[in-house]
């Protein structure tokens, strides 16, 4: 699968679990970490829990099982680590106060087809 396969099933994943204000940022050829940095927020604890599993299983679904997830049951940022793709799902308040996306200003943002229902 391609980091940009991978990307596009980690969004789809969020957008069925109504992640919000989600942002991906191209970092190819800038991080030799991953491609690409996705970013997205959760109303609350439980749906940032349930975004996470979403991605987990819909990347099962297709294969793919190397994947690692750093934080606790009750962090309000999870990351999930799917190599060439690193996911960050946040509280707003979590989100707000790390600001991350400042760090990925050397990367294109990504245009994401997102429902917007």
């Amino acid at each position: 699968m391609t980091s940009k396969e991978l990307l596009d099933l980690t969004v789809e994943a969020i957008e069925q679990r109504h992640g919000e204000d989600t942002e991906a940022y191209d970092m190819q050829g800038i991080s030799i970490l991953a491609d690409y940095y996705v970013i997205t927020t959760a109303g609350s604890n439980r749906q940032l829990h349930a975004i996470v599993n979403s991605i987990v299983d819909k990347i099962h679904e297709h294969g793919a099982n190397d994947y690692r997830i750093e934080g606790t049951r009750d962090s309000n940022w999870l990351l999930i680590d799917l190599g060439d793709v690193i996911v960050n799902v946040f509280t707003e308040d979590a989100r707000d106060f790390y600001g991350l996306e400042k760090l990925w200003n050397d990367g294109k943002k990504v245009e994401l087809n997102l429902d917007q229902d």
